[in-house]
C-alpha cells in the first residue's frame, strides 16, 4: 500500500529569503512561524521552495527557483558540485565557512553545554581549501547516477562508475571525472584503474544483486610523498588481480604500498579480512615535528596531515606539559596524539577500544624511540576503572578524543570521579561535546575554546577545549 503523503508535502513556498546556517549544513528560513530547513542555498538568497519532508516542529526543503542570489556566494570549482554528497559548502567564500564554523561551536557550547560567554579563540582555518585530503574512497558501481540534464538529453551513458555515492543512496554512485580534495597522482590513479577495467571487461559491482568483481578503492597519499592504494574485489581471480595491480605498479612507480582484499561480503569493510599486499612495503609514514607515524591499510590517521599537526599542536598547548605528568590518552586511536605528548610528560597511557589500533600505537612508539607510553585495548567504560588507575597512577591531565557520538555517560562520571588537574577535549561533534561538557560542568571550569577547521568546503569543524578543576 502507497504510503499517504502529508498534507503541505511538495508544496511550494514562494519568494522566501533564507536566513542563516544551521545544523548538518542546510540552511534556515521561517515561513508561517515554522522553521525550514534546506539544501543548497545560502544566507540572503532568495528563492522559492518546494517542501520534501513534513515534520511536527520543522519542514525540509529544496529550491526550485532563485529570485536573487546572496552576496556570500562564490562560483564552485568541481563540476560534481550540487551531485556529489561531498564539499558541500563550495558555493560560499571560505571566510564566511569560517565564520559559520565558530558560530556553530559557540551555539552549541551556550544553548547544549550551558556555557556562558566564554572567550572562543578565532577559529584556526586551513592554508589549503582543496587537495587536503590524504586520503579517499571510491566505490565501483554498474548503475552509475545519472544527472537531471543527462536523462532529459536522451542519449545513452556509459553506466559504469567508479566515484562517491550520491547522499542517502547506497546504490547509485556519481563517477567521478576529477575530484579537488586529495593531490595527484589520486585522480591519475582512479581514472587509469577506470580505462584498464573498461578495456578489459572486469565487471563493475551491482550492490543490489551483490555480484560483479571490482568494489571498491582506497588512495592513501601521505606528508612523506608515499602513496598507499588499495583495491577491494568480490572474488578471487588471480589472472585479472594480477593484471590490474601490474598495470599499477608499472605506470605508477610512486605507488609504494600497493593492496588487494577479497571481500565477498555484504559491505566493503574489511578490517575483518586479510589485506594481501602486492607490491611494495605494506605501510606508509607520515610525519609530524620529527616524529613518523605508520599507516597501515587498517589504520586510522587524520586526513588532512597539515591540520592535524594543528590540532595537535593546540591539544599539547592547553594540556600544559612541563615533564612531570602522567597522562591518560582517552581514544587513542593509533596513538598519534600520545606519542605527540610524549616528549613533554612523564608517562602516557593510552587507551583506544580497537586492538589493531593500539598495535599501531605501539609500533609508533617503537620507531620513534618513545619509551614512556603504554597502551590497552578495551571498551573505554570498563577499562577505566579504580583498578586501572590504581595500577597506572592518578592522572594529571587527561586529553579525550572521542567519536562522534561523544564520550558514554559511564566514562564522563569516571572523569567527574577522578578529578584530573586539566581536561582537554578534542571533538568532531560540538555538539555532543557541548552535552559532555555539562556534564562535566560541576567539578570543572571551561578555560579555552579553540576551533580547528580540518574540512574546508564542508560544514565540519573540530574543537579543542580546556577544563581546569574547580576544586
Amino acid at each position: 500500500m502507497r504510503k499517504k503523503k502529508k498534507k503541505h508535502q511538495f508544496d511550494i513556498i514562494p519568494n522566501i529569503r533564507i536566513e542563516e546556517m544551521a545544523a548538518e549544513g542546510k540552511c534556515l528560513a521561517r515561513h508561517e512561524n515554522q522553521v525550514v530547513f534546506i539544501t543548497g542555498v545560502a544566507p540572503g538568497d532568495v528563492v522559492d521552495l518546494r517542501i520534501t519532508k513534513q515534520k511536527k516542529n520543522y519542514l525540509e526543503a529544496v529550491p526550485v527557483k532563485f529570485h536573487a542570489y546572496s552576496d556570500l556566494r562564490t562560483e564552485p570549482f568541481c563540476e560534481h558540485f550540487g551531485t556529489c554528497g561531498g564539499c558541500k559548502w563550495q558555493h560560499i567564500g571560505y571566510d564566511t565557512q569560517l565564520f559559520y564554523k565558530h558560530k556553530q561551536v559557540k551555539d552549541n557550547l551556550e544553548r547544549i553545554g550551558k556555557i556562558g560567554h566564554k572567550p572562543m579563540e578565532p577559529i584556526w582555518g586551513s592554508d589549503k581549501t582543496t587537495y587536503y585530503r590524504n586520503k579517499l574512497e571510491y566505490t565501483f558501481s554498474n548503475n552509475s547516477w545519472l544527472t537531471t540534464e543527462q536523462i532529459k538529453s536522451d542519449q545513452e551513458y556509459d553506466r559504469d562508475a567508479l566515484g562517491f555515492h550520491i547522499p542517502g543512496r547506497f546504490d547509485k554512485i556519481l563517477d567521478i571525472k576529477h575530484c579537488y580534495l586529495q593531490p595527484e597522482p589520486s585522480n591519475n590513479i582512479r581514472l587509469a584503474v577506470r580505462q584498464y577495467a573498461k578495456m578489459h571487461n572486469l565487471v563493475f559491482f551491482d550492490m543490489v544483486r551483490m555480484e560483479g568483481f571490482l568494489r571498491n578503492l582506497i588512495i592513501r597519499t601521505a606528508n612523506t610523498g608515499e602513496i598507499m592504494v588499495i583495491l577491494q574485489v568480490y572474488f578471487e581471480d588471480m589472472p585479472a588481480i594480477n593484471g590490474l595491480m601490474e598495470h599499477l605498479k608499472n605506470s605508477f612507480p610512486e605507488i609504494s604500498s600497493l593492496h588487494y582484499v577479497i571481500n565477498n561480503k555484504g559491505n566493503e569493510t574489511f578490517h575483518d579480512l586479510e589485506v594481501i599486499c602486492y607490491h611494495g612495503q605494506p605501510y606508509i609514514h607520515e610525519s609530524m615535528e620529527g616524529l613518523l607515524f605508520r599507516v597501515g591499510p587498517k589504520s586510522f590517521y587524520q586526513t588532512n596531515s597539515d591540520q592535524a599537526y594543528e590540532l595537535y599542536r593546540i591539544t599539547r598547548d592547553m594540556a600544559g606539559l612541563t615533564g612531570e605528568e602522567v597522562v591518560y590518552d582517552l581514544y587513542t586511536g593509533a596513538g598519534t596524539i600520545a606519542n605527540f605528548v610524549a616528549r613533554q610528560a612523564k608517562e602516557v597511557i593510552g587507551v583506544e577500544y580497537i586492538a589493531s589500533a593500539i598495535e599501531d600505537a605501539k609500533i609508533n612508539s617503537g620507531i620513534n624511540n618513545i619509551t614512556n607510553t603504554k597502551f590497552y585495548a578495551g571498551d573505554m567504560k570498563d577499562v577505566l576503572n579504580d583498578d586501572f588507575i590504581a595500577e597506572h597512577g592518578q592522572p594529571d591531565v587527561i586529553i579525550t578524543d572521542p567519536p562522534r557520538a561523544g564520550m558514554h555517560p559511564d566514562v564522563v562520571e569516571k572523569l567527574n570521579q577522578i578529578k584530573a588537574k586539566r581536561i582537554v577535549y578534542v571533538s568532531c561533534n560540538p555538539a555532543t561535546q557541548a552535552r559532555d561538557l555539562e556534564a562535566l560542568s560541576a567539578n570543572y571550569e571551561v578555560t579555552k575554546i579553540q576551533p580547528v577547521d580540518m574540512f574546508p568546503q564542508t560544514h565540519h569543524v573540530e574543537n579543542v577545549v580546556s577544563l581546569e578543576l574547580k576544586f
